[in-house]
């Protein structure tokens, strides 16, 4: 599984970067495997204000629909609107054209306390 250094994962494998008070978040490639072929995304909304754990959206594959989770406080500031005609794009390029939306995060310190490359690692791999 691919596991990038220089991201933050949460528990349910989301992903996210970092970019000052913003963060772009996606599914993981672990995530993204085990739900396999992905046919429907159905992102959040610009403006919506959600808290860490809250649903953030859903992933619909062949195998099944999941939640996709927030893993930080904040409110949505963008959405990768080319999901919509190519959610495949979740399989094809997790931690690239595979993003799901940028949070504005409501309080920083919360990025700290989210997993890093080793200790995901660790999680998949139990």
């Amino acid at each position: 599984m691919n596991v990038p250094d220089q991201l933050r994962f949460s528990s349910d494998h989301e992903w996210i970067s970092t970019d000052g008070s913003k963060v772009r978040i996606g599914i993981t490639d672990y995530a993204q495997d085990a739900l396999g072929d992905v046919v429907f995304v159905q992102p959040p909304t610009v403006g919506d204000v959600v808290k860490a754990g809250d649903t953030l959206g859903e992933v619909e594959s062949t195998k099944s629909v999941s939640d996709i989770y927030a893993p930080v406080s904040g409110t949505v500031v963008a959405v990768n609107d080319s999901l919509g005609e190519t959610p495949q794009l979740l399989n094809e390029d997790p931690y690239g054209e595979g993003w799901i939306c940028e949070i504005e995060v409501s309080d920083a310190s919360q990025i700290e306390g989210l997993l890093d490359a080793a200790a995901y690692t660790t999680l998949i791999e139990g």
